[in-house]
């Protein structure tokens, strides 16, 4: 007689397993421990054998007589259930690497020997976080351009117009790298171009005189936010390094903090002029490392990724909370630099040359340069503490950027 699913779900299981039988060799087997798995006997060239069909109640009744049904017309097609139960496993697999985050993974990890550390994780973060919750999961083949639209116009809505550029470029090679690797047929990131918004091109927008950037830190600093943007952004603001030096730094990094000369050392590997930038840290530089530390001590990076501790802060983070400050289109994170070159230049006249190695513009003669970073410390740290005088007088403490409202 038939099996049914009320003698199926009554089935208790006994001190031996023990099988119901469904007729033409499918039968449920009952395992000591209640487990309920469904076989299939055959034969093939006059010799019996068993194949799996799955577990109840994940495979049902119905579901096993159809698989039941497929693999006798394979046997009498001269196909083993084995055979198809393994070229089932190739199709998923292919059909698994042909997804778009499978592709995208594989385009990332080929070109990882060529890119910083820094710029690696951030590429990868800006997948994750914008393309792969809408694209990850579809085959390449299936996107269209519009779909492709569709991400990029609410990365325009955020507003970051420039990340929506960056992030289609990145499409774009992962789908030429899909081509390339037969999982596609065309690269719709390429079609959708024209249809973005335009970048504006020139300088950073940047606040450049003290009041101004003093209320630019203040206001940023007051709005809900992770406590580690809080603390990169006073960082960057001090020490007037690049956004990428300051997203990426690590612990490693950071030399004679409770001495009377502590250090950043970025190296040459995450310094964009490759070569090695060495930043004195004033007292209240110091202070923002240490509270990283209360918060990100144990990881690698003092300003760790608010999803994936383990890799940097998004490269995107300092810009949104500038944002969300107010300062769209008019102060970049890049704009500190700015900021601090115009009001050190001001009021500094004669220490121009000093100021330029403070921002990493250092001469193309490596050796004038390597004398000019020893022969310049002493007045390099004295700058460092007059701007960070400057900049924060009457400010609070960074260890209050560690408790707050978040976003």
């Amino acid at each position: 007689m038939p099996l049914t699913d009320k003698q199926i779900r009554a089935a208790k299981p006994r001190e031996r397993p023990y099988r119901l039988g469904d007729g033409a060799g499918l039968y449920l087997e009952v395992a000591p421990g209640g487990a309920k798995l469904w076989r299939l006997r055959y034969q093939i060239a006059g010799r019996e054998s068993m194949t799996a069909l799955g577990r109840y109640p994940e495979v049902s009744l119905a579901e096993a007589r159809e698989r039941r049904a497929a693999a006798r017309a394979g046997l009498r097609a001269g196909r083993t259930p084995a055979a198809e139960a393994a070229q089932r496993r190739q199709e998923a697999a292919v059909a698994e690497a042909s997804r778009f985050e499978a592709v995208a993974r594989e385009w990332h990890a080929a070109r990882l020997p060529t890119w910083k550390p820094v710029h690696a994780a951030d590429v990868l973060d800006s997948l994750e976080r914008l393309v792969f919750p809408a694209l990850g999961a579809l085959p390449v083949r299936q996107i269209t351009p519009s779909m492709v639209l569709a991400v990029l116009r609410a990365i325009e809505a955020r507003p970051a117009v420039e990340t929506a550029h960056r992030v289609r470029q990145r499409m774009s090679a992962i789908f030429v790298h899909a081509i390339a690797t037969d999982r596609g047929d065309a690269d719709p990131a390429a079609v959708v171009k024209p249809a973005l918004m335009p970048v504006e091109r020139g300088r950073q927008p940047a606040i450049t005189d003290l009041a101004g950037v003093r209320e630019v830190l203040a206001r940023a600093e007051a709005i809900p936010a992770h406590p580690a943007t809080r603390l990169a952004l006073r960082l960057l603001a001090l020490t007037a390094t690049r956004p990428g030096e300051v997203q990426g730094a690590g612990w490693r990094e950071f030399e004679g903090l409770d001495g009377p000369e502590p250090l950043w050392r970025i190296p040459p590997e995450r310094a964009k002029m490759g070569r090695e930038h060495l930043v004195p840290l004033a007292p209240q530089a110091v202070a923002v490392v240490e509270a990283a530390r209360r918060l990100s001590g144990r990881h690698p990076h003092l300003f760790p990724n608010s999803r994936h501790a383990h890799k940097p802060m998004s490269e995107n983070a300092l810009g949104y909370l500038l944002n969300r400050a107010g300062y769209h289109s008019r102060h970049v994170p890049h704009g500190w630099r700015a900021a601090f070159s115009s009001i050190m230049n001001e009021r500094f006249p004669a220490d121009r040359a000093v100021i330029d190695l403070m921002l990493s513009h250092v001469s193309e003669d490596r050796v004038e340069a390597a004398y000019n970073r020893a022969q310049h410390m002493p007045r390099r740290r004295e700058l460092a503490r007059l701007w960070a005088d400057m900049l924060l007088d009457g400010m609070p403490e960074p260890a209050t950027l560690l408790a707050g409202p978040r976003r």
